[in-house]
């Protein structure tokens, strides 16, 4: 009775539910509602029967790969030269969002890979190197992922220690890195490192085989368990000047990498909260007790209300910022404030959904506990919370908590 009972409960439970009281979609051009439409239909059919079970293994479903390349869906108006599908930010995010709301470890995938490894490809390298990696990258035939993260420098990794030293044609890498998605077994990887002779940082693509690289999965993880993180040493790593991303002088020019990832991980945190809310009411419509549907109850309906408006605030946010990319007007101030409303309100709304859901939350069933752990790393990554506020709050005050 009580595995039938949860069975009809949780059944097609993290179904959209098309939440959009402020009618962003009238706001969409026809080519981005067919792309949000395309991946919703993907993640619903493709990405919800399978991920719980990869998700509790901590394993990679790389079977949705091809299904992924087939959707064409890496795309960027920037990098149509080079095989990826022209779109515009916003209709970029919806991809993102849509991937999110159905899992974010399957949307870090790709967002890693295109938004982090291919975006430095083309916003650092040259037009050989452009032209060379991004083609086979649009096709999914080769994957990236992006280490700038090292063990002692998370937030201040402006202060990175991993070198680079220019012998003849070659640079030597040596250091460690920590936390790069899809690094375990990705074809290509953007090390980021000081050169040691000028002190400024540099870019070098380095592959898999590289003599000197070796990936480590970092195990025991319990957010964004499908993303295979690693450890990476990088011990007398040989790669030539060819690999060096022409472009990367300095660390600023990293930074214009992270600050477009930013309106990323903002749409992602729309995606989970929407995710989290349409199950909570859709849980609360059919959760009998006391004889009634808990959606009756006032205490449920003002918690599904405080989720809607947080909810449609941050998809407001989000569409708004993408235009604002569009338009070239967006500016890191923005991507650091939407990066850390869009975040924080959503792991707030994931909260409010495991409240509502009561001791079915924590399983895996019904999706909440999943977001709500993956919202944990979405908080994070990018940027804390925290290094967000500073950025905004040295623009608004005109004074720098940074030391």
């Amino acid at each position: 009775m009580t595995d039938r009972l949860t069975s009809e409960l949780a059944r097609d439970i993290g179904k959209a539910r098309g939440t959009d009281y402020f009618l962003m979609k009238d706001q969409l051009t026809e080519d981005e509602q067919n792309l949000l439409y395309t991946v919703r239909a993907f993640g619903e059919a493709e990405i919800q029967p399978v991920i719980n079970e990869y998700w509790e293994k901590g394993t990679f479903p790389f079977e949705l790969v091809p299904k992924l390349a087939n959707l064409n869906i890496i795309g960027d108006w920037n990098m149509q030269d080079y095989g990826c599908r022209p779109m515009s930010a916003v209709g970029s995010g919806l991809v993102v969002a849509e991937l999110a709301r159905n899992d974010t470890s399957i949307q870090t995938f790709i967002g890693v890979h295109m938004g982090l490894a291919m975006q430095s490809i083309n916003m650092l390298g040259s037009e050989e190197q452009k032209a060379y990696y991004l083609p086979q990258m649009a096709r999914l035939d080769k994957i990236g992922a992006f280490a700038l993260t090292e063990p002692d420098h998370g937030s201040d990794s402006v202060s990175l220690e991993t070198t680079a030293e220019r012998q003849g044609n070659d640079w030597i890498l040596n250091g460690l890195k920590r936390w790069p998605g899809n690094a375990v077994w990705c074809d290509y990887i953007i090390v980021f490192a000081r050169d040691v002779a000028d002190k400024q940082v540099k870019a070098f693509v380095v592959e898999k085989d590289n003599p000197g690289y070796s990936a480590t999965k970092i195990e025991r993880k319990l957010s964004l368990r499908c993303v295979q993180n690693a450890d990476i040493v990088l011990d007398n790593c040989r790669v030539s000047e060819d690999a060096r991303l022409q472009k990367c002088r300095s660390f600023m020019d990293v930074a214009k990498v992270l600050a477009g990832t930013r309106n990323g991980v903002a749409w992602a945190a729309v995606g989970n909260a929407t995710a989290a809310y349409d199950i909570a009411l859709t849980y609360s419509e059919r959760r009998v007790q006391f004889g009634k549907p808990i959606a009756s109850n006032q205490m449920i309906q003002r918690i599904l209300v405080e989720m809607l408006g947080d909810l449609t605030s941050m998809q407001l946010y989000v569409l708004r910022l993408g235009r604002l990319i569009d338009e070239g007007k967006m500016t890191d101030t923005m991507a650091a404030l939407a990066k850390y409303y869009c975040t924080v309100k959503a792991r707030d709304v994931c909260r409010k959904a495991r409240d509502v859901l009561g001791g079915n939350g924590i399983t895996l069933d019904f999706h909440i506990m999943r977001h709500l752990c993956d919202m944990e790393s979405l908080v994070t990554y990018e940027g804390t919370a925290e290094i967000q506020s500073l950025i905004v709050g040295r623009h608004v005050s005109g004074h720098s908590a940074f030391v």
